[in-house]
């Protein structure tokens, strides 16, 4: 079955008929996304990926989306270690707020509460958190999953006028990340937007104060900043290679 919203295998609307005798279990396992090599990532999130993340825009010339680079080919997370434990210091909210994901409604504006029936630590066994008490009340674990997946839906909007302003101002660019890996083979990872600095300084002053007031100019500077962070990524490669014994 190919997964649904890249890490969800059978997403289904979260119910106290169906859940009211089910808990979720959450780790600090995320095997869940050991063939993801790229991440969406929120504006707001930039901040704190920039350090150690590549930040590019995914997508196609008329509509794009922040992601951080986990992997410089298909099916490669290279921030997992052999147990499933993440090995980056920050994890993006995507990510975290896995196994619940909005799904919209067929025909209305409104969204769902939907959870990945898939997911290992959803049991009927009493481990972790419920979703619903006894009378089939949302306990207080799941008002605040819907507090924050709430708050990510609110964000991923505000991306998307940040990412429409950039596709509009005409500052991306289609880039391609070469890479030499330690153990000779060399690469090539392509699909996604850069932003030219060239372009960006080009920009109408009316656009440039408006995205300097609204931040949206730091956004752009720390993905800059962060493709520097494509060298760190190469040598992760090494890391990950199986050692010899010899």
């Amino acid at each position: 079955m190919s997964k649904q919203l890249l890490i969800y295998d059978r997403a289904i609307p979260v119910s106290s008929e169906t859940h009211r005798d089910i808990s979720v279990q959450v780790g600090k396992n995320y095997n869940f996304a050991s063939t993801l090599n790229s991440s969406p990532l929120l504006a707001a999130e930039f901040s704190a990926a920039a350090s150690e993340y590549v930040i590019v825009f995914a997508g196609t010339a008329e509509q794009v989306f922040p992601s951080i680079i986990l992997g410089l080919e298909d099916g490669q997370n290279l921030y997992l270690d052999a147990e499933g434990a993440w090995k980056g210091k920050y994890v993006s909210a995507f990510l975290r707020r896995y196994p619940f994901v909005f799904a919209e409604v067929a025909d209305t504006t409104s969204l769902t509460l939907c959870v990945d029936e898939e997911f290992e630590g959803l049991n009927s066994d009493g481990k972790g958190e419920r979703l619903f008490d006894s009378e089939g009340n949302r306990t207080r674990y799941l008002a605040s999953i819907l507090e924050f997946l709430t708050g990510y839906q609110g964000q991923f909007e505000r991306t998307k006028l940040f990412c429409a302003r950039l596709v509009d101002l005409g500052v991306l660019e289609a880039a391609q990340a070469r890479f030499a890996a330690p153990d000779g083979r060399n690469g090539s990872m392509t699909g996604f937007f850069t932003i030219n600095r060239e372009k960006l300084k080009a920009i109408p002053a009316e656009s440039l104060t408006e995205m300097f007031n609204t931040d949206e100019l730091e956004l752009c500077f720390l993905h800059l900043q962060s493709l520097g962070n494509l060298s760190a990524l190469t040598r992760m490669i090494d890391a990950n290679l199986p050692k010899s014994d010899v």
